[in-house]
């Protein structure tokens, strides 16, 4: 099953610690998650962030907000126990527990006031935000921030000459800390019969291997075929090279992928998101 809300999640922790005694994070996170049957690649799936298991994060906000309604106490690091209130809440027997059944505690509408949220005023985003931790909620918005700039961005790219996203790919390649200058990378640059190679850049400062570029600036509408790759690994033979990126601002065919993978030659496709 997918894993659930931190709401969805504290009814059953709560119920983990109805046997009164200390528990520690971990053993909790690790019973939430036989309770809920999830599998190994759920139990370890990750935030955006990458600094905390997905589950670990849910449990964690489950008992932080149990902790300020009074139903969990914190004992020491990382540990927490039942408190008397929490017990009474476990005897109504609830069909579950969310930040709507903490309302009724005042120290939860109090730690709610400080937060400036309402638990009984939420629109229907609002209501769908409440699902997620704050952890998931702020990288949810940093991600559609970041997915607007990408877009924006590529279609200013789009809009500009040719010539002028030749230069751009260059400038990226060597910002991102390929071996060689800007002068020596883009010294292929609006070359005519430059044999589909519109720049050369070292793999390494020292020079050991040499990467060539192509970069065809396309419209949303285009995708680059397996004609155009089988171009580029030509003219990479050309050079006696074997290596080589071919960036694009639109996408790339199935057919265009499947051949890359079956030649000798190293070539990587960069399409217009993974540019963005």
């Amino acid at each position: 099953m997918a894993i659930p809300d931190f709401q969805a999640i504290m009814l059953p922790l709560l119920t983990i610690a109805g046997d009164q005694q200390e528990h520690s994070f971990r053993t909790a996170t690790e019973a939430v998650s036989e309770h809920f049957r999830l599998t190994e690649t759920e139990q370890k799936e990750l935030l955006s962030s990458g600094r905390q298991t997905r589950v670990r994060n849910r449990v964690g906000w489950a008992r932080t907000y149990m902790v300020k309604a009074g139903l969990l106490e914190t004992t020491r690091r990382g540990y927490f126990r039942i408190t008397d209130r929490g017990l009474d809440v476990l005897k109504q027997k609830p069909a579950h527990i969310n930040q709507k059944f903490l309302g009724q505690f005042a120290d939860f509408r109090e730690f709610k006031a400080r937060r400036h949220e309402k638990p009984d005023e939420q629109s229907n985003a609002q209501a769908h935000a409440e699902l997620d931790t704050p952890e998931e909620t702020v990288e949810a918005a940093h991600q559609k921030l970041r997915d607007d700039l990408a877009e924006e961005l590529l279609d200013t790219v789009r809009r500009c000459s040719p010539s002028f996203f030749e230069r751009l790919v260059i400038d990226l390649l060597v910002k991102m800390g390929y071996g060689g200058t800007r002068k020596d990378a883009g010294a292929a640059i609006g070359q005519s019969g430059d044999g589909g190679i519109d720049g050369i850049i070292k793999e390494d400062r020292l020079g050991l291997d040499t990467v060539y570029v192509q970069a065809k600036r396309w419209g949303t509408d285009s995708t680059v075929g397996r004609p155009e790759i089988q171009k580029f690994a030509g003219a990479l033979q050309g050079h006696r090279a074997r290596k080589g990126v071919f960036l694009s601002t639109s996408s790339f065919s199935k057919e265009a992928r499947n051949y890359v993978s079956r030649i000798d030659s190293k070539i990587v496709l960069i399409d217009g998101d993974t540019l963005a």
